[in-house]
């Protein structure tokens, strides 16, 4: 089982971005699981949320303590939240932030074993849709680092699961945000 644990702020897409992982495993014939945590929190509040994909039944019914993937929509949080807690070893941290994955690595303290990513997730979601919402980005990165899904079934998902609610020319917009995140995460 794979579990994901996403951190970022309200309106960032977080929890969206969390069960459209989900829907990718759906699409996959996984089990899955996407969740929030959080509570009467206003706009802008720290959030979390989960996603667990397994090609076995899921029987927790728990928030992710130990993730295998920690994603981080909002660089801010590094400062405020233990981003790391709990993550496994062989981990990795991705996170949407215009800085190297070595200057993410020292500031967040993480250890040799746990993997760095970095994508400036804002800056393509600008560009892209002329918004700042990372979380289609994130997800590409996400999909990059993993290499839990191949980026066309997630086109393909996002494809149908986006043209339900958007504009083609929004659907079109996200993808190639998904498609700019998967090419320029960057590794340490």
């Amino acid at each position: 089982m794979l579990e994901i644990r996403w951190h970022g702020r309200g309106g960032q897409g977080a929890v969206t971005a969390a069960k459209f992982v989900a829907e990718i495993a759906l699409s996959e014939n996984c089990h899955f699981q996407a969740f929030p945590e959080f509570g009467p929190e206003r706009m802008g509040a720290p959030i979390q949320a989960f996603t667990r994909v397994s090609k076995e039944p899921i029987y927790l019914r728990s928030g992710v303590e130990n993730p295998d993937y920690v994603v981080v929509l909002d660089p801010t949080l590094l400062s405020t939240v233990d981003v790391l807690k709990g993550i496994k070893s062989g981990g990795s941290l991705i996170v949407n932030t215009p800085n190297s994955p070595q200057v993410v690595k020292e500031k967040v303290n993480a250890p040799p074993e746990i993997g760095v990513h970095t994508v400036d997730a804002t800056r393509i979601s600008l560009e892209t849709l002329g918004r700042p919402i990372p979380n289609t980005p994130m997800v590409g990165a996400l999909i990059k680092v993993t290499d839990l899904f191949p980026l066309e079934r997630v086109l393909e998902v996002l494809r149908k699961s986006f043209g339900k609610k958007f504009s083609e020319d929004i659907v079109m917009k996200n993808i190639e945000a998904v498609k700019r995140a998967y090419a320029e995460v960057k590794s340490v």
